[in-house]
């Protein structure tokens, strides 16, 4: 039994004893993003990464914390990020139903979205929610323009590689010319069905004009639309791997003979579930999820996009929505050590600044 066992399993801890395993195991496939991810997470909340000067506002007691990594693939990272990006979308939720709508890449097409990453994720995207929208504009009972906030998901809940796209849909859309919104149908939104059919069609023409061999796929794709609510619960599910990675350390539950064991909540059966895989397997089941650099995973279109404010405000005051000012929420506070009077931001300093 390895001495780490029953002590708080860190990824950083985990990416130094099992490195060299995963190197050797996986090192030919292993891309820049993911070394610099690696090599930002162990780095994180350590000197290495820098260090912050913070003087107390009440004694003056002067400390120095190590700085953190800032990588969004860090599990120790981002918390910040992640709640303002949660109350921003709480500030645009609607009284009306809300629908997820999830679209999957095949498995055959796998392989070749791991090669060629930023572009097969960037047409996921955006063929998902184009051909929402025009569902949405050519349907005779909506005949109007949804709003949309889509999430690029590389894993499953056992880290496995599956890309595809959460869609949260409000039930309803907006007609720009007549002012007028529209509701949906309840406990219904498209036939998934048929957005599969056309999700297929437009990704494959999409992907013979980047010359792609493509390989035979099946004759239908998996695009699954469903009821969630009010959206509050979709929200809170999609915000759990914006800027966090795709596992939190709670999740890790033990090292022993150079295997790691995490849990998971399997989604059909809503069951804790485990899975031990060997120190190397369970750091690339976690890097392989690093995103290409620059790459926008969380986007809104329609009326929730950033740039229609004021199309947003005409669906507010039509479903008489009362618009809280809410203040966005500050950063944690850092309590002195010796009076717990906060202290105030100095300066960084760089990796090595006192041997300089």
């Amino acid at each position: 039994m390895s001495i780490w066992e029953g002590c708080e399993m860190r990824l950083a801890s985990l990416i130094e004893r099992h490195e060299g395993a995963l190197m050797h195991k996986y090192g030919a496939r292993l891309l820049p993003e993911q070394r610099r991810a690696m090599d930002a997470i162990r780095r994180c909340r350590t000197t290495a990464a820098g260090e912050v000067l913070w003087q107390c506002n009440g004694c003056s007691h002067a400390l120095l914390s190590p700085r953190s990594c800032g990588h969004r693939s860090c599990p120790q990272c981002q918390n910040h990020e992640a709640t303002q990006w949660l109350d921003r979308q709480r500030r645009k939720l609607l009284p009306v139903e809300y629908f997820m709508v999830t679209f999957t890449l095949p498995a055959e097409l796998r392989p070749l979205a791991w090669r060629h990453q930023k572009v097969l994720y960037d047409l996921l995207m955006t063929i998902a929610t184009g051909t929402l929208k025009d569902f949405g504009q050519n349907d005779k009972h909506l005949a109007g323009e949804l709003g949309m906030t889509a999430v690029l998901h590389t894993h499953t809940r056992r880290l496995d590689y599956h890309p595809h796209c959460h869609i949260v849909v409000p039930g309803g859309a907006v007609d720009r010319h007549r002012r007028q919104w529209r509701k949906s149908k309840d406990r219904y939104l498209f036939n998934g069905q048929a957005l599969g059919k056309v999700f297929r069609a437009r990704l494959l023409e999409a992907l013979g004009e980047q010359d792609f061999k493509i390989p035979t796929t099946p004759s239908r794709w998996v695009v699954q639309c469903q009821r969630v609510g009010k959206g509050q619960a979709a929200l809170e599910y999609l915000s759990r791997y914006l800027y966090r990675g795709v596992i939190s350390e709670k999740q890790i539950l033990c090292e022993r003979n150079d295997t790691v064991t995490f849990r998971y909540l399997e989604s059909k059966s809503g069951q804790t579930r485990t899975r031990t895989v060997s120190g190397a397997d369970f750091l690339w089941l976690v890097l392989q999820h690093v995103l290409p650099k620059g790459f926008r995973r969380v986007r809104d279109y329609g009326f929730l996009h950033g740039n229609a404010k004021r199309l947003l405000q005409l669906v507010q005051m039509t479903l008489q929505v009362v618009i809280a000012t809410l203040k966005p929420k500050e950063r944690p506070v850092l309590r002195c050590p010796k009076c717990q009077a906060p202290m105030q931001f100095v300066q960084a300093f760089r990796p090595g600044w006192l041997s300089g």
